[in-house]
């Protein structure tokens, strides 16, 4: 860099996330974070094994369980290993994930409809295997 460049100096704010220095207490509450995350995680799983095997749940309620255990876990992974929280830094995550929710559901529901809609303009099958004759 010659010395008529102009030098750029970075502030506070100009550091991305995760470039900060970090102290021994930071470390530590970050490894605490990633702690409880994976216990949560692997309650919520034990959870859901113990309910799908074991006769003390009504059987009709196990696969409402089994959801609700599953978008329990999605919630730990988002919030302790993929650090998805609503603070003002985490806008753009924040609509990413809302983007990307949208494309699934976009996907399953027209996958969905189209299904839908070939079954009901196919053929019924009696009709079908006569014209194999």
């Amino acid at each position: 860099m010659s010395d008529t460049a102009p030098r750029i100096e970075l502030h506070a704010e100009d550091v991305a996330p995760g470039d900060e220095r970090a102290d021994g207490r930071e470390i530590v509450e970050g490894l605490r974070g990633y702690l409880v995350g994976f216990a949560l995680a692997t309650l919520i799983t034990v959870v859901a094994f113990f309910i799908a095997q074991t006769t003390l749940v009504w059987r009709p309620s196990i696969p409402i369980a089994l959801f609700v255990l599953a978008i329990a876990q999605m919630g730990v992974h988002l919030v302790f290993f993929i650090h998805i929280t609503t603070g003002p830094d985490n806008t753009n995550n924040i609509l990413a994930l809302a983007f990307g929710v949208l494309i699934v559901f976009l996907v399953i529901g027209g996958s969905l409809w189209i299904m839908s809609n070939l079954n009901h303009n196919m053929m019924p099958m009696d009709q079908l295997m006569q014209m194999q004759r």
